[in-house]
């Protein structure tokens, strides 16, 4: 079958026919199969950012069953075909693509969304308009501080985040840990609490947690955290590494753990016991199974087939860790406080979500980082070439055209160190790039590790003439064999469209960006009124 024929084989599906799945909680993927940069302009609400670059290192873990209905979008670029082309080759076997793209979604009446995260960051606006969750303003929180009142902060982010930077005199403690580290931070009932994160949703979300839980504090939430400090135009600090004190008291544990299964039951959530797990496998239905607790924890001991997925960034990053609407989640801890308090909120937010009971510490028996479930790459092993193979061409080359680098690696990572002279190019572009590759006698094909590079050699090799090469372990080989890199954006081929530049990341973003974000936020509950598929609810 010719590549004109298999992409008409390719059904197309209707905006019609994506919004009645929604609507009733049928199991679909909606796949963005653009870079992140343009899937932030303009997306529907559950569209999942599944960048066509990276699909088949993403592919068999978050798509984890193979007939689930699928449905790839891109706007105009030729990706969604291709990508649905592909995951037919990786065994899918009900992929479409979205009739129109983002366009025919528009046209046809679907409402569109900016950013990413946008489920989570809409359905914690939605929590803020219905509970009214006490929040200070960025003056009213430096004013506390500056008085000497009895208060903590606690930064509701991811460490490397926070270390990023931070309010001052603020503590790390992600969203997941609120309920169950608290106690121990402030133990006086008398000590208010302010929770931030660098923009609304976290520091609602962690507020509301703390609140639902009954913690006897008075809790406010930084109202809209870094990007409010920030504007206020108060000083953040850098570098800190202050973090939630790892013991916990038996009896406080024990406390927190019933506070945390209330708010479960409230929300809805179901339980399964562990020697029952297998049970939820059933056909037709995708299960996701995560562990909440901190990434540290986690490769210490975790249960076999859990991901790693700490709660907080679980809840924020919904989509991306489970891009299969409509799926079960199953979530484990060691403590009985995370995974019920993550639960809650998934719960909220529409999903079919478990948590393992009766695990005892003998079943986290798994150490380490999960392995990454990938299909076989077509690279025969004369195609794969070592870092010394490599320098020799290129030492060989110099007064010649010959051997052509090309990185594929994330381009943040590129910019930050590549193979001097490697020339960066987005996989998803690089027919169109191949046109613009300079004269070579040879390609050779890296990434950080190869795992992506792996998948791109049979792309670029039906595109030119010349041999193409994969340079083992990639970068990392090549640097483990004492070669030097180079840093800086010359040779660029592509676009640095992989990363969305979010407005509240860094230190030099300009007022008027940070505002907007606000503003944008504050106007999410009025879109997803007008999209009417979300399924949410706030208890």
């Amino acid at each position: 079958m010719t590549q004109d024929h298999a992409a008409a084989s390719i059904p197309v599906i209707s905006y019609a026919e994506v919004r009645a799945a929604l609507l009733a909680r049928e199991e679909i993927a909606l796949l963005d199969v653009r870079e992140e940069a343009p899937h932030a302009q303009a997306h529907p609400l559950f569209a999942a950012n599944f960048p066509y670059s990276h699909l088949e290192l993403n592919a068999y873990s978050r798509l984890p069953r193979r007939d689930v209905r699928i449905v790839t979008l891109d706007d105009g670029e030729g990706l969604a075909v291709r990508a649905a082309l592909r995951l037919r080759t990786l065994g899918y076997t009900r992929v479409g693509v979205l009739a129109g793209g983002v366009r025919g979604w528009r046209e046809a009446g679907g409402e569109l969304f900016q950013d990413v995260n946008v489920p989570s960051k809409a359905f914690g606006e939605l929590v803020e308009s219905q509970r009214h969750t006490p929040s200070l303003s960025a003056e009213e929180v430096k004013a506390l501080l500056d008085s000497g009142e009895d208060v903590v902060v606690v930064d509701a982010r991811r460490f490397d985040e926070y270390q990023n930077m931070n309010i001052p005199g603020s503590i790390s403690v992600p969203g997941a840990e609120l309920v169950l580290r608290l106690p121990a931070i402030a133990p006086d009932p008398k000590t208010r609490v302010i929770v931030n994160c660098a923009g609304r949703t976290r520091s609602i979300i962690g507020t509301q947690s703390l609140v639902n839980a009954g913690i006897p504090n008075r809790v406010h939430a930084l109202r809209n955290g870094t990007i409010g400090w920030t504007l206020a135009g108060q000083q953040l600090e850098h570098g800190q590494a202050r973090r939630f004190p790892q013991q916990v008291e038996v009896g406080q544990q024990q406390q927190s753990r019933r506070q945390a299964r209330s708010v479960a039951d409230r929300a809805g959530v179901k339980r399964i016991a562990f020697a029952a797990l297998d049970t939820l496998a059933q056909p037709g239905r995708t299960v996701y199974r995560f562990d909440v607790r901190t990434p540290e924890q986690y490769r210490e001991g975790h249960l076999p087939d859990f991901l790693s997925a700490p709660g907080g960034q679980l809840v924020q990053e919904t989509e991306m860790n489970a891009p299969v609407r409509g799926a079960r989640i199953v979530l484990a801890d060691d403590d009985g406080v995370r995974a019920d308090m993550t639960a809650s909120w998934l719960a909220q937010m529409g999903w079919d979500v478990y948590v393992v009971e009766g695990a005892t510490p003998a079943d986290f028996a798994v150490s380490g980082e999960a392995p990454r479930a990938l299909p076989v790459a077509a690279v025969t092993q004369q195609q794969r070439i070592g870092p010394q193979q490599l320098k020799n061409w290129l030492d060989a080359d110099r007064s010649a055209q010959g051997t052509v680098v090309i990185d594929l690696a994330l381009s943040a990572r590129y910019v930050a160190g590549h193979i001097p002279g490697a020339w960066f190019a987005l996989r998803s572009e690089i027919a169109a790039v191949a046109r613009r590759f300079p004269a070579a006698t040879r390609f050779v094909l890296t990434c950080g590790s190869a795992l992506l590079a792996q998948f791109a050699v049979a792309d670029l090799q039906v595109l030119v003439s010349q041999p193409v090469y994969l340079l083992e372990g990639g970068n990392a080989a090549w640097t483990q064999a004492g070669l030097p890199l180079e840093s800086g954006e010359q040779h660029l081929l592509s676009p640095r469209i992989d990363r969305y530049r979010r407005p509240y990341e860094g230190t030099d973003n300009a007022a008027t960006a940070m505002q907007a974000y606000l503003d944008w936020e504050f106007g999410l509950v009025e879109q997803l009124g007008r999209d009417g598929t979300h399924g949410f609810f706030v208890i």
